[in-house]
């Protein structure tokens, strides 16, 4: 029987393909080895920045194959498909949060208007829309989609949001292999306040950890590698259901990043991120604009002590080149609103600070300059592979992050002017230890700068930084 696209009509369809168990001859990722996945912080492409939730097939392809083609020497290999994939046409209406968010809708009578815009299968998991996704046809989901990445050399990633969809609830469809049904797992009082397409699963009731595991089972089904879970910690944070979520990944079958969002993320609970996700979000939605950048380095300073090999404070996307593309609910169709010396200080905060690198923006239309900055190899080096990430000090005026190379001994020294004025920038390498003459190597500019000993100078643009090795001689 077919797939079917009215709810209203799905109460006993057969998805035609249908998910299959994990090879039974492969250890599942368990809790404590699932750091073995994301050893350092992933690198890839995020549909959010440019395209909201309205990314097709056609486009994401063409941008797999930049990727493959621009990126993926130089590590970018996670193309991340972001949310409301199951909706044909997502935010085309009026809605009382905002125009273009693509929030349910209601008839007169308070009934969802579920048919038009909901793909979901037999047991309550959503699906691509055809009509977007047109390899995903007759219930096939992204299994043509996943494949296609892989044949590119790059790994495919999706967006979810926490929970039971309201059309699950609302015809009361079965938990996969269980006696139960979505009404007795969900939560109705608990909704996500900025997409009101779910609800909550109650980690107490019996069916609610099979649900999340029929979820996970779908996706290795279809390759996927990567799930950034949204609706995860901003309040209250849900600790419940992210465990159910770590759980269903090791008992997938397959290995999957765990993304966590959105931000910011509470400190407190650093110790349950680090056992349970590869990253999470410590901001919020992170936009071209200055104040954010200079917030994020407090945010990166209070978490660095907790990143490590499979676990990373995520700062969020890389909103450079063109951004909001045909207006979208993000403000104007734009090339990102950053000076280029702000560019510089993004990507060498986020690179000495190891925070995972998505780039936000529609890569069809980067320009070579943009893409530079994601084809650097030294400093992406940096973020791939230097230790001991920290802040020294920031002021006003300045600040100061250095990290280490463990395979030599080498140092990395990021020198950020935070003022509105081109100025000298001087660091007394004694505050670290620095105590060797070194052979500077400026490595944005990939060159090398002379022999320092005590201390080091440059003179730093407007809201720019620097990010120089040290090689001890």
């Amino acid at each position: 029987m077919q797939l079917l696209k009215k709810i209203g009509l799905l109460l006993f369809p057969v998805l035609l393909v249908m998910c299959k168990p994990g090879d039974k001859n492969r250890d599942s990722i368990s809790i404590e080895n699932h750091k073995v996945l994301a050893a350092t912080p992933p690198m890839g492409w995020n549909s959010f920045d440019a395209y909201d939730c309205r990314i097709d097939e056609e486009t994401y392809r063409h941008t797999v194959d930049f990727m493959s083609e621009n990126l993926l020497e130089y590590g970018w290999n996670y193309a991340v498909i972001d949310y409301i994939w199951w909706h044909p046409a997502p935010g085309n209406w009026d809605t009382p949060r905002r125009k273009g968010h693509p929030n349910i809708r209601y008839k007169a009578d308070g009934e969802p208007l579920f048919p038009e815009y909901t793909y979901i299968d037999e047991f309550g998991r959503l699906i691509p829309s055809p009509e977007r996704f047109p390899s995903s046809v007759d219930g096939a989901g992204f299994k043509a989609l996943g494949e296609y990445v892989h044949s590119k050399g790059l790994k495919f990633g999706i967006h979810i949001m926490r929970g039971i969809h309201r059309a699950a609830w609302y015809y009361d469809l079965p938990i996969k292999g269980t006696s139960y049904t979505a009404r007795d797992i969900a939560e109705p009082n608990d909704t996500c306040g900025w997409c009101n397409h779910m609800y909550g699963v109650d980690y107490s009731k019996p069916g609610a950890q099979e649900y999340y595991n029929s979820l996970f089972e779908l996706y290795a089904s279809w390759g996927v590698d990567f799930v950034k879970a949204d609706d995860t910690m901003y309040p209250p944070y849900h600790e419940k259901e992210i465990e159910m979520i770590r759980k269903a990944i090791d008992n997938c079958g397959r290995p999957i990043v765990l993304s966590l969002s959105c931000g910011e993320a509470p400190l407190g609970m650093a110790d349950h991120l680090k056992s349970n996700a590869n990253m999470w979000r410590i901001s919020g939605d992170f936009w071209d604009t200055w104040p954010q950048l200079l917030h994020n380095f407090d945010l990166m300073n209070q978490w660095s002590s907790h990143n490590g090999p499979g676990h990373w404070a995520d700062a969020d996307m890389l909103p450079f080149g063109k951004i909001s593309l045909d207006d979208r609910p993000h403000g104007p169709e734009r090339e990102s609103r950053f000076t280029w010396p702000e560019h510089y200080s993004l990507m060498t905060l986020w690179c000495i600070g190891k925070s995972p690198l998505m780039i936000g923006s529609d890569l069809l239309s980067i320009s070579d300059k943009t893409l530079s900055f994601f084809q650097n190899s030294e400093v992406l080096y940096v973020n791939q592979f230097s230790a001991s990430n920290r802040q020294v000090y920031k002021t006003n005026n300045e600040a100061v992050w250095v990290a280490e190379d463990p395979s030599n001994g080498d140092k990395f020294l990021a020198l950020f002017n935070l003022s509105d004025k081109r100025r000298d920038i001087t660091y007394d390498l004694e505050l670290t230890k620095w105590r060797a003459r070194y052979q500077v190597r400026d490595l944005w500019e990939k060159k090398d700068m002379g022999i320092v000993e005590g201390r080091i100078n440059s003179t730093v643009d407007p809201h720019g930084a620097v990010l120089f090795k040290l090689v001890p001689k």
